[in-house]
């Protein structure tokens, strides 16, 4: 049986471990705050002390870190994965980062003999616990082909979408338009809001609309309740999540030579509902933001 390690245990990251548990592969866990990983010792993983110790148990690695620094923490520092006898093993690295990064990466993982593949996956805690995830395979098609039968658990689709930096590179734009949609949506009840209908009634008739993205049709319920003043609670894509990747993206598109003007716009309001507060919750909150008169409007 491959054993599957999985360094990194925020809400995806404990997601994946848990799917990767329940359909019978053998796991071991790492996470800076180790407290985290109790919950799947308790339904059977294994828990590593350090990433070093995680490598050395396991045929195949999967990270999914916050940020480019995490990663060089988690791969490169005094414990790291890379610390660790690692030649023959297969690194998955999922995390929504710039390309240059996973591309380094690449280089430094290749330099101990070990095979790279990066898939950062679209989606949230729910799809990754059925298996349902959308994936975005960066690398050379033999390690593509090694890690297919891990994907295949954790993606209802992934794509091999070119060599390593690919795969961010399409993480950042399909994260993008959906950033944007949710300070649009803000924008147009803000439209309408002075109208007798009730926001559950709003939202199915948005849903009709050829403008309503898969994320509406899917959770306009939940829309519906927040912009009626439910608090969502700890949010699955958090605002704050959602500001990283829009400096990510940013970034990004600065390095080639052109800018994101309507991005740039969005990462305005998403840091002005974080200074108020907001930055925890879910993204499905900013048409709340937006309507609710603050920031903007």
């Amino acid at each position: 049986m491959t054993s599957i390690g999985v360094a990194g245990l925020g809400r995806m990251g404990a997601a994946i471990a848990q799917r990767l548990v329940e359909t019978g592969h053998a796991v071991t866990v790492w996470n800076r705050t180790a407290a985290r990983a109790e919950t799947l010792r308790a339904m059977g993983a294994t828990v590593a002390s350090s990433p070093s110790e995680l490598a050395a148990a396991c045929d195949v690695v999967i990270t999914i870190l916050t940020d480019a620094a995490a990663i060089d923490e988690v791969y490169r520092g005094p414990a790291g994965l890379l610390t660790a006898a690692v030649a023959g093993k297969l690194f998955v690295e999922m995390s929504t980062v710039r390309p240059e990064t996973e591309e380094q990466l690449s280089a430094a993982v290749a330099g101990k003999g070990a095979d790279f593949v990066e898939c950062p996956v679209g989606g949230t805690v729910g799809p990754a616990l059925k298996g349902q995830l959308i994936g975005f395979a960066g690398g050379d098609a033999a390690a593509i082909d090694r890690a297919r039968p891990v994907l295949e658990t954790l993606c209802r689709r992934f794509d091999h979408v070119g060599p390593v930096g690919a795969g961010s590179s399409f993480k950042l734009a399909i994260n993008l338009p959906l950033a944007i949609y949710w300070q649009a949506l803000g924008e147009a009840f803000a439209l309408c809001r002075h109208l007798p209908i009730d926001r559950a009634k709003m939202i199915e008739i948005f849903q009709e609309t050829s403008g309503a993205p898969n994320v509406l049709r899917a959770r306009g319920a939940t829309v519906a309740q927040a912009l009626d003043g439910k608090s969502l609670g700890s949010g699955l894509f958090d605002c704050d999540g959602m500001r990283k990747d829009l400096r990510t993206m940013i970034a990004e598109a600065q390095s080639r030579g052109f800018d994101l003007p309507v991005a740039a716009a969005t990462l305005e309001v998403f840091d002005e509902a974080s200074a108020a507060g907001w930055g925890a919750r879910d993204c499905m909150e900013m048409p709340t933001y937006v309507v609710s008169g603050a920031g903007r409007t």
